[in-house]
């Protein structure tokens, strides 16, 4: 699995981007977001579980993370088509503010080393990157343990002070002085 201080992949995947067909459906890259910091999080699979429950935890918070310049993307092993049918079909899901990338080749979950070898599907896996595309963060859950979209904003929020942050640092709190 890639870690901090490894490059993010390059990286070319279809994403759902709306529930309307005419423009539901976008091509996302590396250069999509270029200069902002980025937030990938993938979950196993569609129309499971505790998948829809992290996906709408981020989305409550979308705003939050874009007022730290950092641009959220989710991401599965399965297609658009079937992204597109989730969203339409689950009241949670239908307004997303955020792409939900496709990686039916599996080719970026196995670049990041997140695909699950049991499962063959993504792990839930969080990396948060830095406007130079270096990764800065990751954090892995078993399949059936959801994340704390909050702790992931309070990381970033970490990062992007450039300090010394101690245990439970919020934004706002005294950074560590190095002696």
């Amino acid at each position: 699995m890639l870690t901090v201080g490894d490059k993010l992949p390059s990286f070319k995947l279809k994403a759902t981007v709306s529930t309307d067909l005419n423009n539901a459906f976008a091509d996302i890259d590396n250069d999509t977001y270029k200069g902002k910091w980025l937030v990938l999080f993938f979950y196993p699979k569609d129309f499971t579980f505790v998948c829809p429950t992290e996906i709408a935890g981020f989305a409550s918070h979308n705003q939050a993370f874009l007022d730290r310049d950092a641009q959220l993307l989710t991401g599965s092993t399965d297609s658009e088509f079937v992204h597109h049918a989730w969203r339409t079909h689950h009241k949670d899901l239908a307004n997303l503010p955020f792409p939900m990338l496709a990686d039916i080749k599996r080719e970026f979950t196995s670049a990041l080393g997140i695909l699950d070898k049991n499962e063959g599907v993504a792990q839930r896996a969080t990396f948060i990157v830095d406007p130079d595309g270096v990764i800065r963060f990751v954090y892995v859950t078993d399949l059936s343990v959801g994340r704390s979209p909050e702790e992931v904003l309070r990381v970033l929020d970490a990062l992007q002070t450039d300090e010394l942050c101690p245990c439970n640092w919020k934004q706002g709190d005294d950074v560590l002085q190095a002696a």
